[in-house]
C-alpha cells in the first residue's frame, strides 16, 4: 500500500504534466492559425474622406476623427493679372463678343431633388460654374449656377436659397436669384451685404419688382417645381437698382496644358445620401460627362449631356444650425465654412484632362474667388472651360468617393 503523502505527490506531478501538454498544444494551434490567416488588402480605387484635425473646426461642428496628421500649407497669394477684354475670367475662354463680359454675373439656385420632377433641368449646360451641396437633412443635393459668358433663355426649375449662398455670389460679384428662404435664413440675408440690391427672391417682396421669375406649367409636376428665370431677366431687375457692368473678377488661373504629375482619373463616383453622382472622362471631348442615379444628366434646352472641363471636390466643414429649414420634417439648415479663417485644413481634389491632382482650396476674404493650390502652395490651374464644384462635408458625415 502506498503512503498517503507519496500518493498526493504523484497526483500533483500528473496534473502539472497534463497542464504543460495542454499549453503546448494551444501554442501550436495558435501559431498555425496565425500563419494561415491572409493579410488584408486595401481597395486601391477608393478615396477615404480626409480626417480633420481637432483644431481646424471654425465653429461648433461634429467632432472630427483625427486619424490623419495634416500640416497646414501656405496660402498662395498670386499677383492679380488683369484679364484681356475678350477672356471670360470665370472660364479662361475667349468670347466671340467682349460685350458679354460687360455685364454682371448671375447666380441662380437650381433644383436637383426630386429627379422625377426637376430633371432634366434647363440651362445648366450654359453655366460657367456650378456648386453642388447637400440639402437640409443631409439628403440629396441642390445647385448654385453662375452665368456670365452665356445667357440661356430659361434656367430652372428654381428653388429656395441656402446659407451657402451668402458666400458663393460674393465670390463672383453675382446677383443671386432664388424662389425664397426659410424664416431663419431670410433674416441672415437681410442682415448681409447682398441685401437689398444683390439678392432677388419672393421672400423679399419689398424688392421683387420688376419680378424676374415666371411659371412653366407645361409639365405635370408640383407647383414648387414650376418656377424659372433667365440671366437676362435677373440683370433687368439688377439694372433697376444700378447694378450692372463688368465686375472685378480676378483670382482664377487657367491653363490649356495639364500640370505635371497627377494620377489617372477617368471615373469619379460620389455616393451622396439619396443620390448617386458619377463623372466619366470622355477622351473625344476631353471633358467629364455627368451621370446622376445611373442616367446621363441632360440639359432640357439642348438635350445634351452636362459636361465640365474641371470637376473639383472640396472638403468643407459643415454642420447643422438651429434654423428649421423644413417645418414638415424638422430638418435644420446647414452652415458651410467656405473660408480660410480658422480653417487651416482645406483639402481639395482637381480633376482635369483625365487626371487627379490633390491639393487645398483657398479663400482669404469675402469677395475673393475660391482658388486651388498643391500641398506646397503652388497654383493648381483650372483647365480652360466650365467648372463643377462638389462641396463635400468633413468629419462624421464625410463621403468616401471612388476614383478609377
Amino acid at each position: 500500500m502506498s503512503h498517503p503523502h507519496e500518493t498526493q505527490r504523484l497526483r500533483s506531478l500528473t496534473v502539472i504534466l497534463i497542464g504543460l501538454v495542454l499549453i503546448g498544444l494551444a501554442s501550436a494551434l495558435a501559431a498555425g492559425c496565425s500563419e494561415s490567416a491572409p493579410a488584408a488588402t486595401p481597395t486601391p480605387t477608393r478615396t477615404p474622406p480626409p480626417s480633420v484635425p481637432p483644431t481646424s473646426t471654425p465653429e461648433p461642428s461634429p467632432t472630427p476623427s483625427p486619424t490623419r496628421t495634416w500640416t497646414p500649407t501656405p496660402t498662395l497669394t498670386p499677383s492679380p493679372t488683369p484679364w484681356p477684354e475678350n477672356v471670360n475670367p470665370l472660364t479662361g475662354e475667349v468670347v466671340d463678343d467682349p460685350s458679354k463680359l460687360d455685364r454682371v454675373p448671375v447666380a441662380i439656385k437650381v433644383a436637383n431633388t426630386w429627379p422625377q420632377y426637376v430633371r432634366p433641368q434647363a440651362g445648366i449646360g450654359s453655366a460657367d460654374l456650378i456648386y453642388e451641396h447637400y440639402n437640409e437633412g443631409w439628403y440629396a443635393t441642390r445647385w448654385t449656377c453662375i452665368y456670365l459668358g452665356e445667357s440661356p433663355e430659361r434656367v430652372g426649375s428654381i428653388r429656395s436659397g441656402r446659407i451657402i449662398d451668402l458666400e458663393i455670389p460674393a465670390m463672383y460679384g453675382a446677383v443671386f436669384a432664388n424662389s425664397g428662404f426659410s424664416n431663419g435664413v431670410v433674416a441672415l440675408f437681410r442682415n448681409s451685404d447682398l441685401y437689398p440690391d444683390w439678392v432677388v427672391s419672393d421672400s423679399l417682396p419689398e424688392t421683387i419688382q420688376p419680378r424676374p421669375f415666371f411659371r412653366d406649367h407645361s409639365r405635370n409636376v408640383p407647383l414648387e417645381h414650376t418656377m424659372f428665370t433667365s440671366p437676362a431677366l435677373v440683370r433687368e431687375w439688377a439694372n433697376e437698382r444700378g447694378i450692372e457692368g463688368r465686375q472685378n473678377l480676378e483670382g482664377m488661373t487657367f491653363s490649356e496644358e495639364p500640370p505635371s504629375g497627377g494620377t489617372s482619373a477617368t471615373t469619379i463616383s460620389i455616393p451622396w445620401h439619396g443620390q448617386d453622382t458619377a463623372w466619366r472622362y470622355d477622351e473625344e471631348s476631353a471633358r467629364y460627362l455627368r451621370w446622376s442615379d445611373g442616367s446621363a444628366h441632360r440639359d432640357a434646352l439642348t438635350g445634351e449631356q452636362l459636361d465640365a472641363a474641371n470637376v473639383v471636390v472640396l472638403y468643407v466643414p459643415q454642420w447643422n444650425t438651429d434654423i428649421v429649414e423644413d417645418p414638415h420634417s424638422g430638418a435644420l439648415s446647414i452652415r458651410w465654412a467656405l473660408w480660410n479663417k480658422d480653417n487651416p485644413y482645406r483639402p481639395a481634389i482637381l480633376f482635369r484632362d483625365g487626371k487627379r491632382y490633390d491639393g487645398i482650396w483657398n479663400r482669404e476674404d469675402r469677395h475673393d474667388m475660391l482658388t486651388l493650390a498643391d500641398e506646397e502652395g503652388n497654383t493648381l490651374p483650372f483647365k480652360v472651360g466650365s467648372t463643377f464644384f462638389e462641396v463635400l462635408p468633413q468629419g462624421e458625415r464625410a463621403i468616401e468617393i471612388t476614383v478609377e
